[in-house]
């Protein structure tokens, strides 16, 4: 599991994380950034070519040596620096009130503790700022969710953590954000998809 995890299991998540039907979804999430961004599961660096210009830093989160280094290409051609900023988005090094902005794409899943990982974000973040967020998660459909529940273990033992069946919206509200603004849907693909397909595109304030 060792290798899987820490040297196969980036570039399956760097293909999933970057396919067509996700640009879009992902250039949405990224609109409205500005200044110093906190990227909380900054992964292979899938974010940083759809950047709008008002972003002048990136601090990045990113716990694998191997998704670090598979960013390296992307980091060189962006026109925002790029600084790793640490390991763990439950225990974050940057100071108080210290971001502009945060964003966490498709890593909530993944985080063990992912309040404690928001309220971090949420220490770290100036007064104004937002947190934008894409995610994947517990789906509306009795049908789905129980599919979702009965995959999870699985889930969580092939794909480093990942969760099927979290309630996006609920862990930030509980983290001390309120929701400006979110859309909820399924990702295209057949029936057969739904459980790994639901998805969590917004908007959050502090409280």
């Amino acid at each position: 599991m060792g290798v899987w995890t820490d040297r196969v299991l980036p570039h399956i998540v760097d293909k999933a994380c970057s396919m067509p039907d996700i640009v879009p979804l992902r250039r949405e999430a990224l609109a409205g950034l500005r200044g110093r961004v906190l990227d909380v599961g900054f992964g292979s660096g899938t974010n940083l070519d759809l950047l709008p210009p008002q972003v002048a830093e990136v601090v990045a989160v990113e716990p694998s040596d191997e998704a670090w280094r598979m960013s390296s290409l992307r980091r060189g051609r962006s026109g925002a620096p790029v600084v790793r900023g640490g390991l763990d988005g439950e225990r974050l090094t940057e100071r108080d009130a210290s971001c502009d902005s945060a964003v966490v794409t498709f890593a909530l899943c993944t985080i063990p503790d992912p309040v404690r990982a928001l309220r971090e974000v949420r220490r770290v973040l100036r007064p104004g700022g937002e947190l934008h967020f894409l995610e994947h998660g517990l789906a509306p459909d009795p049908g789905v969710q129980r599919w979702q529940h009965r995959i999870d273990p699985v889930q969580k033992r092939l794909f480093g953590g990942c969760h099927l069946s979290r309630d996006i919206p609920a862990l930030v509200r509980e983290a001390g954000f309120e929701v400006t603004d979110m859309r909820t849907d399924y990702l295209p693909g057949p029936a057969i998809s739904k459980p790994w397909q639901h998805g969590f595109l917004g908007v959050a304030v502090p409280t």
